[in-house]
């Protein structure tokens, strides 16, 4: 019995309580042959055939432009399939054509980036080895390198827009399935939906009500249907059994796999709505025990050592690029209005320790302190020049010196003045877990939309669930990624 993972949204209601649900020929089934393995399988020829055709068209083409003759073509050949075989099994290795991934280009074009780069650094350092690089064009190589990385992106984002479209439409629907649901469930989970888009079928849905399944007689009470089912199955080849209703319900689920034990077919079980929270979560294996990894512990030294290195390379660099735009700034804020340049307030940083954060001065006042209002729209405290510094978030730039200060990071939670940050650990559960890591410059709250003034309890519960994301999922590659979408939205005028 196998566990297949849901997510606790509701979807139409397509099931009845034992009628067939046979799926109509609106939604646009693709051929049997179209399952998410042969989609798979496919993926990897069409990488191969691109790497290869690559490989040989640029010796040829370079040498013939250079040259004028074409030398050692078997040699360019046999290194193109060597090449294509190494990145195949590299991106197997790494899951690439799963269809979860094909459909997640930033993730598919990192995986691509790096295994391509890898593969011929690693090819190249072992031609050097043995002494065998000599007879390999550099023009040659190199413009392998770039036809062979462009025709690989271009695919992979014409695979993607094409195996999301298959998914959202049911194309990879073939695996002919049925499911036993408790009465309520098969239309209040996504389950129906989502086994539809990853090549499961569901033919028919037989749904028993909660006092039945509660009861100790449940396989004499639901014989006659346990065996229209079974014979319904035998008759239209099922080749999956789904099973969906709460797990607490131990006697009905061993009561259903013993009724079904004379199919020969899987028979995969659902989380309910209470467990699937759970198995989204890490899973970690102690001893012979698999745990979900409801809170990861805090980054471990090399993982501070990576976020530290990239925080001083990002931050200098930075530095560099907008000391023009800071210098001006400073200059406009002495000509039109009265105070310093710089604001600085208490925030609490990592451990919850306190610091002082460095701001371009946009209000007439200088709060810091147990009582801060909030700025707002329209605020008849913020200057002038203060209005289009925070619609360009410029006035965060001071920041990069609490960067290489140490007391933040590029990415991490924002950190809110000392007196918020009280109140929100009183009301919010979970709020202080936020001081796990250092405090952001930006973060993948503000990114998805929670930045500038959260005045509903609601919106800041929001950008802290997305700040708690951010902490257990954290990554480099997620950094980046981050600090790439900040600046492409740095000029976005809905904030203020």
């Amino acid at each position: 019995m196998t566990i297949l993972s849901t997510r606790p949204v509701p979807v139409p209601d397509s099931a009845t309580e034992i009628g067939a649900v046979e799926q109509s020929p609106a939604t646009g089934y693709a051929p049997s042959w179209l399952r998410p393995v042969v989609v798979e399988r496919l993926m990897a020829v069409v990488d191969a055939a691109l790497i290869v055709f690559s490989g040989i068209g640029c010796a040829v083409g370079y040498l013939l432009a250079s040259a004028g003759v074409v030398g050692k073509a078997d040699v360019y050949a046999a290194a193109s399939f060597l090449v294509a075989i190494n990145f195949i099994l590299l991106t197997i290795v790494q899951q690439g054509y799963r269809l979860k991934t094909i459909t997640d280009l930033p993730r598919t074009f990192r995986m691509t980036l790096t295994t391509w780069t890898g593969l011929f650094g690693a090819l190249l350092a072992i031609a050097f080895t043995m002494k065998v690089s000599e007879g390999f064009s550099r023009g040659a190589t190199i413009s392998f390198y770039l036809v062979g990385l462009f025709l690989l992106l271009a695919w992979k984002t014409a695979a993607a827009r094409w195996t999301a479209r298959a998914l959202r439409t049911g194309a990879f629907a073939n695996g002919r399935a049925i499911m036993i649901a408790e009465f309520g469930l098969a239309t209040s989970s996504n389950a129906v939906d989502d086994l539809g888009q990853h090549g499961y079928r569901l033919m028919r849905v037989m749904e028993i009500p909660a006092k039945e399944l509660a009861s100790p007689l449940l396989l004499s009470s639901q014989a006659p249907r346990f065996e229209e089912l079974i014979n319904y199955a035998r008759e239209n080849r099922i080749e999956h059994v789904f099973l969906l209703m709460n797990w607490s319900r131990q006697h009905a689920i061993d009561s259903i796999l013993d009724a079904l034990k004379i199919l020969p077919v899987p028979v995969h079980l659902v989380p309910d709505a209470n467990t699937a929270r759970f198995l989204r979560y890490p899973l970690v294996g102690t001893g012979n025990t698999f745990t979900a990894e409801l809170r990861r512990a805090p980054l471990s030294w090399k993982e501070r050592a990576l976020k530290r290195a990239l925080d001083l390379v990002g931050a200098s660099f930075a530095l560099l690029v907008f000391a023009p735009v800071m210098l001006v700034t400073a200059i406009l804020i002495k000509l039109t209005s009265k105070g310093p340049v710089f604001f600085r307030q208490t925030r609490h940083g990592f451990g919850g320790r306190a610091f002082k954060i460095f701001k371009f001065r946009t209000m007439r006042v200088l709060e810091d302190g147990p009582t801060i209002v909030q700025a707002q729209k329209n605020d008849p405290r913020v200057t002038g020049i203060g209005k289009w510094l925070r619609k360009t978030s410029i006035d965060e730039l001071p920041q990069l010196l609490n960067v290489l200060k140490g007391d933040m990071s590029l990415v991490g939670p924002r950190p809110h003045a000392a007196a918020h940050n009280t109140e929100y650990e009183q009301i919010i559960g979970n709020y202080a877990f936020r001081h796990h890591v250092k405090p952001g410059i930006t973060g993948w709250a503000q990114v998805n939309g929670y930045r500038g003034e959260t005045h509903t309890l609601e919106l800041m519960q929001k950008r802290v669930e997305h700040d708690l994301w951010y902490i257990n999922n954290w990554s480099v590659a997620l950094d980046i990624k981050i600090i790439m979408r900040t600046a492409f939205g740095l000029l976005d005028t809905s904030a203020y």
